[in-house]
């Protein structure tokens, strides 16, 4: 069984500034001094390690792949207040459709965020891989692989203050650079081209729909038109009979306009909103009028209020398709018209990025920073030479101590016992 020496003595043996507690202002200066004497004496040793970090830092430095930012400013549409209002007067009465082009109060908060979005969205991305043969390029198997590399070369902001978009991306061409940059425009065009993105392209491509039905249910009331002349062999009827169907087709063809009104304003507007309001209520007032006119409100295709004496069996089928064709082509006249407005709009505001400045090919590298890469090694060398000679100093003055010596044997013996009792 090994014996070990007395080790509390050792632990409890005083330290002369442990005793005091504090430590003088003048020994820190001579600590300080010490430092600076022991750098000095391995001057040798700093200025190899700091010349030799300096010169593999530079060599490094142009092995870097060399990369060129093209940058690309661009200016987003504005979602401006609707031109539609402007021309009412100009189109003709639009009865219940009119309101619905000067809808103010729908359009979006920040649509410089929403463009980004579509600028830089996975379809544009994949179109200019495909386009520019990236992934041959980055040298990527992988579609996704590419794409990730080409985000990370690519740098997308909407300025705070001014609302532009700028976009950068960096490449080891200058020319494919900036052929990236203005890509991402192009690119973004042919898909704003598929989407309906502004107020009044959602508009145009809603009315759109419905000017086709509209336009499928005219030419069946045509044909039907044509059949029942051919079948009563009646081709006209009264004036004031006719002035009445007229009128109550016009009514029923303005209520199934506002309900197509109010249900464009649903996909923008919330409950709330005052011109949803005010479409509720003028709906309210046209059915009050086609009741009036044209019998129940809860059935607008009810009879027209005619004396029966005045029109036979065969002329009252005539009425009824007359009545027919009359509304439907109210409705196809309100539609088109609305649908024209709706383009104009679009035309008007412009789904597509306006450039302020496009990508030239960059004279400058971006990438690597040569100057700056060899100025950090070359200071951070320096400390780390400096702490490494301070390091090995102190470590050699304590191993130098007695008790840190004899600590030492005791942890090798301890050490020994462990493995042979293992």
């Amino acid at each position: 069984m090994a014996t070990y020496p007395d080790t509390e003595v050792v632990q409890t043996e005083p330290i002369a500034y442990k005793q005091t507690g504090e430590v003088s202002s003048d020994e820190t200066e001579v600590s300080l001094l010490d430092i600076v004497v022991l750098l000095a004496g391995e001057k040798r040793f700093i200025v190899r390690f700091v010349l030799g970090a300096a010169v593999l830092a530079a060599v490094v430095s142009f092995l870097l792949p060399i990369q060129y930012e093209a940058k690309i400013v661009l200016m987003p549409p504005s979602q401006s207040t609707s031109a539609g209002s402007a021309l009412l007067g100009q189109l003709g009465n639009m009865g219940s459709l009119g309101s619905l082009a000067s809808m103010t109060g729908l359009s979006m908060k920040n649509p410089a965020d929403m463009y980004l979005a579509f600028l830089t969205s996975r379809t544009v991305e994949d179109a200019l891989i495909s386009r520019f043969n990236l992934m041959k390029e980055y040298h990527k198997k992988y579609l996704s692989d590419a794409r990730k590399e080409l985000e990370g070369r690519t740098t997308a902001a909407v300025g705070t203050k001014d609302g532009l978009i700028r976009l950068s991306i960096e490449d080891g061409d200058p020319k494919r650079a900036a052929e990236l940059a203005n890509g991402y425009v192009e690119e973004f065009r042919k898909l704003s081209a598929s989407l309906a993105i502004t107020e009044a392209a959602r508009r145009r491509l809603f009315f759109e729909h419905q000017l086709q039905d509209a336009k499928d249910n005219l030419t069946k009331a045509e044909e039907a038109m044509r059949k029942t002349q051919q079948s009563t062999g009646v081709l006209q009827i009264d004036s004031q009979a006719r002035s009445l169907i007229e009128s109550a087709a016009i009514l029923r063809a303005q209520v199934v306009a506002k309900q197509v009104q109010i249900q464009s304003m649903r996909s923008f507007a919330a409950d709330d909103n005052p011109e949803l309001i005010l479409a509720k209520q003028q709906l309210a007032a046209l059915e009050g009028q086609l009741q009036r006119v044209a019998g129940s409100q809860s059935d607008t295709g009810s009879d027209i209020n005619l004396s029966k004496g005045r029109v036979t069996e065969s002329g009252m089928e005539y009425v009824r398709r007359f009545r027919d064709l009359k509304y439907h082509e109210t409705v196809y006249e309100l539609l088109a018209k609305e649908f024209e407005i709706a383009k104009l709009d679009e035309a008007r505001e412009g789904s597509i990025i306006q450039v302020v400045d496009a990508a030239v090919p960059p004279d400058k590298k971006s990438f690597p920073p040569r100057m700056l890469i060899v100025m950090g090694v070359t200071v951070l060398s320096f400390f780390l030479a400096a702490f490494w000679i301070v390091l090995r100093h102190g470590m050699a003055r304590t191993f130098e101590l007695p008790e840190n010596q004899q600590r030492l044997e005791t942890i090798k013996e301890r050490w020994k016992e462990k493995q042979g009792t293992a």
